[in-house]
């Protein structure tokens, strides 16, 4: 048994974590049966969510998961793949979850229109009285760590910038391929599902979100990789 301790679904995806939505698509993807809980991070083994239990053993990292869960069951995503194009996939992940992962955070939570839409996701979480202030808090934390990282120390310009370039060269990548390597599913689509999904279906304008949304290979990428693994969700009520 798999279970997913994640965050909660909004704007009419199944997670408003990229690495939440990853992993879950990856387990669709590689048709694992799974349920979905809500998370306490304080139970993350890494701080962290999503996290997951797998036959009694929990286990954190979005990634961590998908390898273990790779050992045990096969790789049924990336058998097919040559070396080089393990390796670009390997290259792209990379990309996306430590540099462009980024830019998706500077849109929730330094920006103020970004902020005002991603606020009401977190406040029924938190404790009724202290929930306005840890989440302040929690703002604080996340404007900390984007400027530790390096992203936060640029201007707002120089950060849609790299944002732009980095959708630039994935939607290079992809071409005309209907999946990022080929004609097949691997996993690296579900990362590029993820982030890009965070971005289209975030419901606040943002020049990131423009530009995703001027690619046209990228908006159809990602509604052919819904309607394949999500076609049977809805919303919860």
């Amino acid at each position: 048994m798999i279970t997913l301790y994640q965050a909660p679904a909004a704007w009419g995806v199944p997670n408003i974590s990229p690495f939440c939505l990853k992993l879950e698509t990856w387990l669709r993807m590689a048709g694992l049966p799974y349920e979905v809980r809500s998370a306490d991070p304080r139970r993350a083994p890494k701080g962290k969510i999503p996290y997951a239990d797998i036959d009694g053993c929990t286990m954190g990292d979005s990634q961590l998961i998908i390898e273990h869960m790779e050992r045990a069951h096969g790789d049924k995503l990336d058998a097919h793949l040559t070396a080089e194009a393990r390796a670009r996939g390997h290259v792209i992940r990379r990309m996306l979850e430590e540099a462009f992962y980024w830019m998706v955070v500077f849109v929730r939570w330094s920006e103020p229109e970004g902020w005002a839409a991603y606020r009401p996701i977190f406040l029924p979480l938190m404790p009724r009285v202290v929930g306005g202030v840890i989440v302040e808090l929690l703002r604080k934390r996340m404007t900390g760590m984007l400027r530790a990282q390096g992203t936060g120390r640029h201007s707002r310009e120089e950060i849609y910038a790299q944002g732009k370039a980095d959708l630039g060269a994935i939607a290079t990548l992809l071409g005309d391929q209907p999946f990022m390597l080929g004609t097949e599913p691997s996993s690296v689509d579900a990362t590029v599902y993820a982030l890009l999904a965070s971005v289209l279906r975030f419901p606040v304008d943002s020049p990131l979100k423009r530009h995703a949304e001027a690619q046209p290979n990228l908006v159809a990428y990602c509604e052919r990789m819904r309607q394949r693994y999500y076609a049977d969700w809805s919303p919860p009520a």
